[in-house]
């Protein structure tokens, strides 16, 4: 059975995962839904209460009954390099693509929905919360007021944007940077602002789960370090990222928290205190992890591979009226 893997052209990560694939002879078809419907191609019938799909991508033809996991790692927007691109077409083939591929028995890496609902950082809080993770103190608001009585309160605070990225093409990341002491917070009524205690840290912590296996990395703070460069993603590589242990409590809860998520990866990161508490700062459920893997040396790309690699669950169809084993 064969691995789909949902992604953009240029993307060595998959290509880490795509070797150790190839290793263990499972075959691999690789799709970007931009390229429908050029590059790419999709059936799907409907016909005396079975089904039967297929994708074309590549020069390669699969089944969609013979997909044994789907990894959604970077796809682009469907249909985005047509001949002649719109918003309807978009529409029309995310709705044909993840429509037939949400029907098929495969597992997900990660689920769609589940991912889309997993991107909510105010969702990822209060689930951490939930599951037991530290989580700074953190507000997001559009009322100047509030941000004045939050900074009262915790008076060494940083910024970051809710979303993530800037949505421009290509996207840009906005960096987490610290609030000066003299802020008057009047325009936080233009948009909404998250406000996050800033954690006193003495290491990054990056945590890399696939199935069952998890993957720590530590970087740690240099103590020359300049304080305002509270981003390890924008930080001067001071310091390398090296294999760490995972504390059985922080285990237990990411454990959870992926159960609760529905998610089969995540990408985790903490701020490590002078205490050794880790705190919970996002789960990006598609996060890189190359840079990582090329540091530490540890084995997340194989991790994924052997979690994509599982055999696929049993077929099931449903012909009149009555559930089946398709062999």
């Amino acid at each position: 059975m064969t691995v789909l893997i949902l992604t953009c052209e240029e993307d060595v990560t998959a290509d880490m995962v795509v070797v150790h694939l190839d290793a263990l002879g499972v075959p691999v078809v690789r799709l970007d839904p931009a390229d429908l419907t050029g590059g790419a191609a999709l059936s799907g019938e409907y016909v005396h209460g079975t089904f039967r799909g297929h994708l074309s991508a590549g020069g390669r033809l699969v089944s969609l009954s013979g997909l044994r996991s789907v990894w959604v790692r970077r796809p682009g927007t469907p249909a985005a390099r047509a001949a002649e691109p719109s918003a309807w077409l978009t529409e029309e083939s995310a709705q044909a693509l993840y429509g037939m591929l949400r029907g098929c028995d495969a597992h997900w890496m990660n689920h769609p929905d589940a991912a889309h609902r997993a991107r909510h950082k105010p969702w990822q809080l209060r689930l951490a919360q939930h599951c037991g993770l530290p989580v700074p103190a953190t507000l997001i608001t559009t009322f100047p007021q509030a941000a004045r009585e939050f900074a009262e309160r915790f008076p060494d605070l940083v910024v970051k944007p809710v979303s993530g990225a800037h949505p421009q093409d290509p996207p840009r990341a906005v960096p987490t940077s610290r609030v000066a002491p003299d802020t008057d917070f009047s325009a936080v009524a233009f948009g909404p602002t998250l406000l996050q205690r800033l954690v006193a840290k003495r290491a990054d912590i990056r945590l890399t789960v696939a199935g069952e296996r998890m993957l720590a990395a530590r970087k740690a703070t240099p103590a020359d370090g300049d304080p305002d460069d509270v981003d390890v993603r924008f930080a001067p590589a001071a310091t390398p990222w090296r294999p760490t242990d995972v504390p059985p409590r922080v285990a237990t809860s990411v454990r959870a928290y992926l159960r609760e998520a529905g998610l089969a990866y995540g990408a985790f990161d903490f701020a490590e205190d002078g205490d050794g508490i880790w705190w919970f700062l996002e789960c990006n459920q598609s996060g890189q992890f190359g840079f990582v893997e090329v540091e530490t040396g540890q084995p997340i790309a194989r991790s994924v591979a052997e979690w994509l690699a599982r055999p696929g669950p049993e077929r099931r169809s449903r012909v009149n009226g009555r559930n089946t084993t398709v062999p």
